[in-house]
């Protein structure tokens, strides 16, 4: 005699077996965030510059960049998706000085590598009115969907650097300039 499993029982099986190497698959998801605060322009604008690398998996996860699905994705593929790929992290990070906020500008987009993989590379300028200080920095990416994302957060000003490990429990830190 055979032993069955009730119907509840196969449906738990067949879904352990499909989840289990996904999530031996995933490694954990980090981002890099590299500030530099630059002098004040001439109009008293406070200006940091910018670089944010960001796993390609995790965007592909949340916005489909393998259009094809075969498991690559291609410099054409992100390409296409730049314009995503820019409105989903800018809409995540955010910034104020002297309780106004600060205006992200991007420069440039492009791929960087890392010993886990592919990152996007986002540079961009973070330009506060008036000669400021202290700027805060609110970050904010990835945390609904993955609340085990961490974001290693590098900042250099006036010769000294300063780290930080943003995470759902620190999402705001205030850089001193």
């Amino acid at each position: 005699m055979r032993a069955r499993l009730p119907r509840a029982g196969c449906a738990l099986v067949a879904a352990t077996a499909l989840v289990a190497p996904l999530a031996w698959a995933h490694s954990a998801s980090d981002a890099y965030l590299t500030l530099e605060a630059a002098s004040p322009t001439a109009n008293g604008e406070t200006v940091i510059k910018g670089q944010w690398d960001i796993a390609l998996r995790d965007l592909d996860f949340m916005l489909t960049l393998d259009d094809d699905g075969d498991g690559n994705i291609t410099w054409h593929e992100l390409r296409r998706h730049q314009s995503d790929i820019a409105r989903y992290a800018y809409a995540a990070l955010g910034a104020a000085a002297g309780g106004k906020p600060c205006t992200l500008r991007p420069t440039s987009q492009r791929v960087s590598q890392r010993a886990d993989g592919a990152y996007a590379a986002l540079s961009f300028d973070l330009v506060c009115r008036g000669a400021q200080r202290k700027v805060a920095l609110d970050y904010r990416l990835f945390f609904a969907v993955d609340p085990s994302h961490r974001c290693i957060l590098i900042v250099r000003s006036g010769g000294e650097t300063a780290t930080a490990l943003l995470s759902p429990a620190n999402a705001t830190v205030e850089l001193r300039l």
